[in-house]
């Protein structure tokens, strides 16, 4: 039972950074409607800017560690900014209207624009921070095992917990939260209301970036590495849960991810390692095409009546 409790606790870890990913991730495609392949790479290239720095800044400008994360923590929000800007003015505005597979095109060769400047960066070199905040927290003990997170996986839940809710209250009682809604059901009906649509796409694009950015500083601070390929797999993950729990409502796009976090964990406990993406990507296709089936019925139901 202990044993269970432990894993159950590590994936609430894991489940607070697929949070964080989903509800950028919807609320980014609240506006964009399209599938959007280069939010995860966003989310890598944060967390790689954040080594990258902190390593500069240790090895050349002689920064104290401390020092060396804050630096790195700026930098890692300033560029996934500075990215999402990009991104929102050059790729999505001008295709958001377009076919869905130009979305896609272009946002598979931005995410691989991003892998491909953080390894030219690195030198193609794993750049490692060392551990930080790694003391255990003790919640259980019993037969010589103790059930524990550490106190940045507590930190880190902590801030992934505080910026979702506070991000969902804004959507729900703030008027940029009813700009967005707005804009994401009927773009043009917004304009003719008065709403700047552009700028609340751009701003919304901004906002998604942002928890990119803070789960690509969260991975970087607890892990030390993120490795080129990992946005790519984060980013079809999330993708998935989203799909899943559909579009609509961030806040329970990100409670569907960290559900998915922990029975990620979970799977991993108790099963082989090297099958745990298959079969979790398995799991999620099955739930997707039941959901649909679900919704297809209920629309045939509703057309009879």
């Amino acid at each position: 039972m202990l044993y269970f409790c432990q894993q159950f606790l590590n994936g609430v870890h894991s489940g607070a950074l697929y949070a964080l990913l989903a509800f950028g991730y919807v609320l980014t495609n609240g506006v964009l409607k399209r599938t959007n392949l280069a939010f995860g790479p966003v989310f890598a290239f944060a967390g790689q800017v954040l080594i990258l720095v902190a390593v500069f800044g240790w090895n050349v400008l002689w920064l104290t560690l401390p020092a060396t994360v804050v630096v790195g923590v700026v930098a890692a929000f300033v560029y996934a900014g500075l990215t999402a800007g990009v991104l929102s003015r050059s790729i999505y505005l001008p295709l958001a209207a377009s076919s869905p597979n130009a979305i896609v095109v272009a946002t598979l060769g931005a995410a691989l624009v991003l892998m491909e400047l953080a390894r030219i960066a690195a030198e193609t070199r794993d750049l490692w921070l060392p551990p930080m905040l790694a003391d255990p927290v003790v919640f259980w003990s019993a037969g010589g095992f103790e059930v524990t997170l550490t106190v940045i996986q507590l930190i880190n839940c902590a801030i992934a917990a505080a910026a979702v809710a506070m991000a969902a209250l804004a959507i729900s009682r703030s008027s940029f939260g009813l700009y967005w809604r707005a804009v994401s059901d009927d773009p043009a009906a917004a304009a003719m209301c008065g709403i700047d649509v552009r700028g609340v796409f751009h701003a919304t694009v901004l906002g998604g970036a942002f928890f990119a950015a803070l789960a690509g500083v969260m991975a970087a601070l607890y892990y030390g590495n993120i490795s080129f390929g990992t946005g790519l797999v984060y980013g079809l993950k999330v993708l998935f849960v989203t799909a899943v729990g559909g579009y609509r409502d961030p806040l329970r796009a990100a409670g569907g991810a960290a559900s998915f976090g922990i029975a990620e964990a979970l799977w991993t406990s108790y099963f082989p390692l090297e099958w745990r993406d298959a079969w979790m990507f398995a799991f999620l296709v099955a739930l997707l095409l039941l959901s649909r089936s679900g919704e297809g019925r209920e629309e045939r139901g509703a057309h009879s009546a």
